[in-house]
């Protein structure tokens, strides 16, 4: 068998890998965050649903095979008023880029190397190792998620999608900007595009992007909140406002490929914050900092600290949903555009000037460490100071006459 054979081989076993691994984390993840929003506000969660056809609780363990399964069978009822095509495609669309992006991303660092028809190879974590691109490709993807949103609001021919639709495009491309500044920085400072070469880059610095960006590091975790629509930003769905938003005439598996990508979304902004900014599978002592000669034990340690890594930040993630209240909707996009870009832009003006004058600090980070941090907190003094200025108080819900308030007295 050539060596080709055995590589496309390799891939194919990670894509099944991959594509089976991030349906069972979306359908667990779901019973993990109602465990997280039963233990913040103090009650019982899912622990009945145990092994189907068995008396088994375990723990409600179950519970996503049960809620699978009841979307399967559920009735696929289309409205006769959608925009079949359309209405159709619009949930595929946005699954398939949810999952296509994580080609790009790096679950590990590299296998030690194997003889394949006697030539020694490392296999490569990551699907599409030779893409050079791979931010590029990854922000190409989500652009394109968000047309399957604006589909499904435009094909549901209902108003209350529609407005989903449209409130959903607006937020999305809004902090699309902040989200590529704060990206931007880390670029700059690592200069390349490949996630697993900025691994690297911290792994051989042992220098974390959070400790020289952290203006960028706060930029980039509050636009992936926002682009991943979860709350203090879920404006796009709102039940209380639109009752499910965009994907309100949805139904049965359609529905379900819709909250899928709605996890898959969140599962990649927990991997690129990992990745850009703490170091992805590095940890001081443990991991090593090198490819060329790494272990089958650290090749397995560097899986487990990223996994672990990425868990916490889905479980931050989790607790801001179930701890914060939602934002308004303009002051949603007052803080996209007075307050992220500005921020943003900041920290690309100073990743510049760092990167400039970096030679001239020699082996030591702590002078690129000290400048950030005083102008990260120069800038978010800045911000608080100003955003009485730029913000608009005016109620919302208008007072009662006094005649009404006495009758109702």
């Amino acid at each position: 068998m050539s060596t080709e054979t055995i590589l496309l081989g390799i891939t194919l076993i990670k894509i099944l890998l991959l594509v089976g691994g991030l349906m069972t984390a979306a359908a667990y993840f779901v019973l993990l965050e109602r465990w997280i929003a039963a233990w913040v506000q103090d009650r019982k969660g899912p622990n009945r649903v145990g092994i189907p056809l068995t008396k088994i609780k375990m723990f409600g363990l179950g519970q996503p095979l049960a809620d699978g399964l009841k979307f399967i069978l559920k009735e696929e009822y289309t409205p006769n008023h959608v925009d079949k095509a359309l209405f159709r495609v619009a949930p595929i669309v946005i699954l398939t880029a949810a999952i296509a992006i994580f080609a790009a991303i790096p679950f590990g660092g590299v296998l030690p190397a194997i003889k394949i028809n006697g030539v020694p190879t490392q296999i490569n974590l990551l699907v599409a190792p030779d893409l050079d691109v791979g931010m590029v490709y990854i922000f190409a993807l989500s652009s394109i998620a968000v047309y399957g949103v604006i589909l499904g609001g435009w094909a549901s021919n209902n108003k209350y999608s529609f407005l989903g639709a449209l409130r959903s495009s607006a937020q999305l491309i809004s902090y699309e900007i902040p989200l590529g500044l704060g990206l931007l920085g880390v670029v700059l400072l690592c200069g390349t595009l490949r996630l697993d070469h900025i691994i690297s880059e911290q792994a051989t610095t042992g220098v974390w992007n959070v400790f020289i960006q952290p203006l960028g590091f706060f930029v980039f975790v509050i636009a992936a909140t926002a682009e991943a629509a979860r709350l203090p930003f879920d404006l796009p769905e709102a039940e209380q406002e639109l009752i499910g938003g965009y994907h309100t005439e949805y139904s049965g598996m359609k529905l379900l490929l819709y909250l899928i990508a709605e996890f898959l979304h969140m599962i990649t902004a927990s991997f690129l914050i990992v990745i850009l900014f703490l170091g992805g599978w590095h940890l001081w002592g443990v991991t090593g900092f090198s490819d060329k000669e790494v272990t089958w034990v650290q090749a397995i340690l560097r899986i487990v600290v990223l996994g672990l890594k990425t868990f916490v930040v889905i479980f931050l993630f989790m607790l801001v949903r179930w701890s914060w209240p939602r934002f308004r909707f303009d002051q949603l996009m007052s803080l996209a555009w007075k307050v992220m870009v500005p921020l943003g832009l900041v920290n690309l003006v100073l990743t510049a000037v760092l990167v400039e004058y970096r030679p001239k600090f020699g082996d030591s980070f702590w002078p690129m460490i000290a400048i950030s941090w005083g102008v990260t907190i120069a800038a978010w003094v800045g911000a608080g100071l100003l955003a009485p200025l730029a913000t608009d108080n005016t109620p919302r819900v208008h007072a009662m006459p006094f005649d009404a308030e006495s009758e109702m007295a």
